[in-house]
């Protein structure tokens, strides 16, 4: 095998742990963070890593996993599992680090390393396919530059690699310095230097100076003078520099102009006097420099120009994120079909085990290639990943997985080719499952995902889920320890979708979801998801529904809670509901005269229980109503107060929703209702550079007209250009959700990045855009709403909230979910 297998017992010498008690031997070759991600419990070590939730509360979730291997910083522990291994440590975060830091320092390979605010995983990617004919190159999963994620990233370093590429983010000072050690980087490229990650810092050369630690004694430096601000060439780090600009004509590559040509970009420079050509295969801004730093690196290696533009010539585009789409015949695909190695495998299987909505498992796999495993390892190691997943069904591509099918216990089928594969297709059976497509590029599996993915409308609501997750974190960071976690994913989950949303925030271990309607509890239950489940709006009719599928209601009012008590059979014991007050919503719930009432029923049958009581803050959001606020928080302090006395037991308690969490702190009390601000919004928040955008509502345009001054444009004839001009219609009208209130110029979109007014009357299907001197085509995709064109802006736009235009997103839009 080509690991490095290290005893439990080297581990803890290299920890300098001298009272290490071996409960049982075992050989590390993996290590851990996370207790839902384990691929060979037998041979992990997980790191118990203090965070918003601490590592330490998941030790008997991965001791149940297999896992008997810990690295923990508290002690009592240690007792409640005497058959595993414990290495106690002071500081876990920096055991992980110095284990990787210790491993790395093994080997003797060239290692790459990548930091900047942008580009740093294209960087590193693009460096891989333009490197990998000539070296064995080991490289960050995905874009793990992180404290945790470069450790993690080094320790896959083995014999055979003989290039290592990994790349370091940082966004506050003193974090370089625990990373430059693990990656011991012989040769170092800067990427740009934007505004990303800028807070944690008091200045531009302040950052510059952090991320320059990372190159500190390297052979070679690759970087441009734009980047490096006043800091002298002498010094800069590395023994040798090399420098590319489109500035400063003493760079060693300096660009003299590019060209576009039909998507491309046709790029001359000056290198060693001489004028040299590449064609970079992408013509965005962001694409060009990746691919001007990528051409520095290769000049700068040692390769010829004239190599140079050849591979540079070759390059494909990174695909760095899964895609989540509808499938044929009630199918849920995940498409991660442009790259296919062992790290992002096992990273697209969890995701894959994320989704509950289907009990069948389905793997579409090609031949893994230039992986510095002989096939025989490699795929007795995909075997065991599969088994341990507990995949239901395999369909192997390729001529080396096909060689090793005895290899695989599950059903499975296997074909020489993906053309083999798309012939037989139409008699292969696809139904009610959820299918990971991954192959290697040369393996074209975009032409299967196609044939998998129902036909997608011109107009997609793009969902990232890393985001939703990143705006969940966010503000678990702001919740006192101990405050549960309620998300309400009510309406279709904003817009966003039901158990697709439900799945990511149940991985991410949030306490309680909430629904408006038991229809919406009862499809995220048959989508597999087992988190408790409050039921908003109860309508009697659908007693039965809540029972059968174990929702727990919200009781507002005498009659709905007798209704329901009387509904339950004698003998249910203790079911589980919800108690609304009301503390000046006037909307639902108990106010203190129902009180009397209210405990009468409770205290006279053993079927119900609460388990929460709740009210609703009508302007959290808002600093003019804050005293209001402070009223309604003490009245529900107030109201509960006398419930709890009036009960002989104790219940959850709730007021905050979203704005309310970082206004209002003093009301998050035991749990919190988390609701757009998972979707990036916050009218609470003045600044909201800690949340991220998750939607992304496009279309793309469909025919360009030219129109003179006398012409007029859609029904009514409201729409014209009084000095002539162009118009674009494109794919969305107000049957997709984007109202008809947008018309005659009160809406705008983006084409190709610049705002395009709205001209005459929204149709059904779809408008029309004054695109009068933009750059526009047939094709080119237009975006409705984005992080430029927020929601926010929309919703002034027509004088709403953006709840309503989220919300307002037609379910025929299709919904394409993201992960990285």
């Amino acid at each position: 095998m080509s690991e490095i297998n290290y005893t439990i017992q080297q581990i803890a010498e290299l920890l300098n742990i001298k009272s290490f008690e071996e409960k049982q031997p075992a050989l590390i070759n993996s290590l851990l963070i996370d207790s839902r991600i384990i691929i060979s419990p037998e041979n992990s070590l997980f790191f118990a890593i203090p965070a918003l939730r601490d590592g330490h509360d998941f030790i008997a979730e991965a001791y149940a996993g297999g896992i008997r291997n810990f690295v923990i910083s508290k002690a009592e522990y240690v007792k409640a599992f005497p058959d595993a291994n414990f290495l106690l440590v002071p500081d876990v975060e920096k055991a992980l680090q110095h284990i990787a830091a210790v491993h790395r320092s093994q080997f003797e390979l060239e290692v790459i390393a990548i930091t900047g605010s942008n580009g740093k995983t294209v960087v590193k990617e693009w460096l891989y396919q333009l490197l990998s004919a000539d070296f064995n190159i080991v490289r960050s999963p995905k874009s793990f530059n992180s404290q945790l994620g470069v450790p993690l990233s080094v320790w896959q370093t083995n014999k055979e690699h003989t290039l290592g590429i990994f790349e370091a983010g940082i966004s506050k000072t003193g974090e370089m310095q625990h990373l430059a050690p693990i990656i011991q980087p012989t040769i170092g490229i800067l990427t740009n230097l934007r505004e990303a990650h800028a807070e944690g810092f008091s200045s531009p050369k302040e950052k510059l100076q952090e991320k320059l630690k990372l190159f500190s004694g390297v052979k070679l430096f690759i970087y441009a003078p734009e980047y490096t601000g006043n800091i002298a060439t002498e010094d800069l780090p590395g023994e040798k520099k090399f420098s590319w600009s489109t500035i400063q004509t003493t760079a060693d590559l300096f660009i003299l102009f590019v060209e576009p040509i039909n998507g491309k970009s046709y790029i001359r420079a000056v290198y060693k006097d001489k004028e040299i050509e590449c064609l970079i295969p992408f013509s965005d801004r962001a694409s060009l420099e990746n691919g001007i730093t990528c051409w520095a690196t290769l000049l700068a290696l040692g390769y010829t120009p004239e190599q140079a533009d050849f591979r540079l010539e070759r390059l494909t585009a990174v695909n760095m994120r899964l895609e989540l789409k509808n499938g044929i015949n009630q199918c849920s695909v995940i498409d991660d079909s442009y790259s296919a190695d062992i790290s992002s495998l096992a990273i697209a299987l969890d995701f894959l085990n994320l989704q509950n909505q289907h009990e069948i498992k389905t793997v579409i796999l090609s031949d893994l290639l230039q992986t510095g495993k002989t096939d025989v390892e490699l795929y007795k190691e995909i075997a065991a990943l599969l088994k341990q997943k507990q995949i239901h069904r395999l369909i192997g591509i390729g001529p080396h997985i096909t060689a090793f099918a005895d290899l695989f216990e599950m059903q499975k089928t296997f074909y020489g080719s993906t053309e083999e594969f798309i012939q037989q297709f139409p008699g292969i059976p696809f139904n009610n499952e959820t299918i990971l497509v991954k192959g290697a590029r040369r393996f074209e599996f975009e032409r299967i995902s196609k044939l998998l993915t129902q036909k997608v409308h011109g107009t997609v609501m793009e969902i990232d889920l890393n985001a939703l997750a990143s705006n969940l974190k966010f503000y678990k960071s702001k919740l006192k320890p101990g405050v549960k976690v309620m998300a309400m994913v009510k309406a279709f989950s904003y817009g966003s979708g039901s158990f697709e949303i439900a799945n990511l925030l149940q991985y991410h271990k949030v306490d309680y979801l909430a629904v408006a309607y038991t229809d919406e509890g009862v499809a995220l239950r048959k989508a597999g998801i087992t988190l408790p489940i409050m039921v908003m709006s109860p309508e009697p009719f659908a007693f039965e529904a809540i029972l059968k599928y174990k929702l727990e209601p919200e009781l507002y009012n005498l009659d709905i809670l007798k209704a329901f008590i009387d509904f339950l059979p004698a003998a249910e014991n203790s079911y589980p509901v919800h108690i609304k007050i009301d503390t000046g919503m006037h909307r639902l719930g108990f106010e203190e005269p129902d009180l009397p009432g209210l405990l009468s029923l409770l205290t006279s049958t053993d079927k119900i229980k609460v388990v929460s009581a709740f009210s609703h803050l009508a302007a959290s959001e808002d600093e003019d109503h804050d005293e209001f606020t402070k009223y309604q928080i003490r009245t529900y302090l107030h109201i509960s107060g006398k419930l709890r006395a009036g009960l002989d037991y104790d219940f959850i308690h709730h007021i905050s929703n979203t704005s309310a969490i970082t206004r209002h702190p003093e009301a998050q009390l035991d749990m919190v209702r988390l609701g757009i601000g998972l979707y990036g919004f916050d009218g609470g928040m003045k600044n909201l550079s800690g949340l991220h955008t998750v939607a992304v509502l496009k279309t793309t345009i469909t025919q360009i007209k030219t129109i003179s001054p006398e012409d007029t444009v859609g029904y009514g004839r409201r729409g014209s250009l009084p000095a002539g001009g162009t118009i674009a219609t494109v794919k969305i009208g107000y049957a997709d959700g984007y109202r008809r209130a947008f018309g005659n110029g009160v809406g705008k979109m983006l084409v190709n990045g610049k705002p395009a007014p709205v001209i005459g009357t929204i149709a059904m299907d779809m408008c029309m855009l004054d695109v009068t001197g933009l750059d526009a085509k047939i094709g080119d995709e237009v975006i409705i709403f984005n992080n430029q064109l927020t929601i926010s802006d929309l919703a002034e736009q027509i004088s709403t909230i953006p709840y309503e235009i989220l919300t307002n997103i037609s379910q025929r839009v299709k919904r394409i979910y993201f992960y990285e």
